[in-house]
């Protein structure tokens, strides 16, 4: 039984985390373009869900003029805990 909620627990943090990397790419995608007004919740959405996070790297990373590595960093890390999680669990 425990081996089982642990391998369902792995299951649920990977499927966790490749949605929100999939949220982060979306949230990147509409930053850089005007979206009809039609959209605008989907864009407060993504970035209710996004910044807080995101918000963590842009701390720590330095700004490299107008370019933000925020979201690039915080994907990685995000795979990073992915693997880590496969291979521990």
């Amino acid at each position: 039984m425990v081996f089982d909620a642990v391998s369902e627990l792995r299951l649920f943090l990977v499927v966790f985390i490749s949605i929100y990397t999939l949220v982060i790419f979306l949230y990147v995608l509409t930053s850089w373009v005007r979206l009809p007004y039609s959209l605008n919740p989907l864009q407060r959405f993504l970035y209710e869900v996004c910044e807080p996070y995101l918000r963590l790297w842009r701390r720590v990373i330095p700004s490299v003029g107008p370019l933000d590595l925020s979201p690039m960093v915080a994907i990685i890390a995000l795979l990073v805990v992915e693997q880590l999680i496969e291979r521990k669990l």
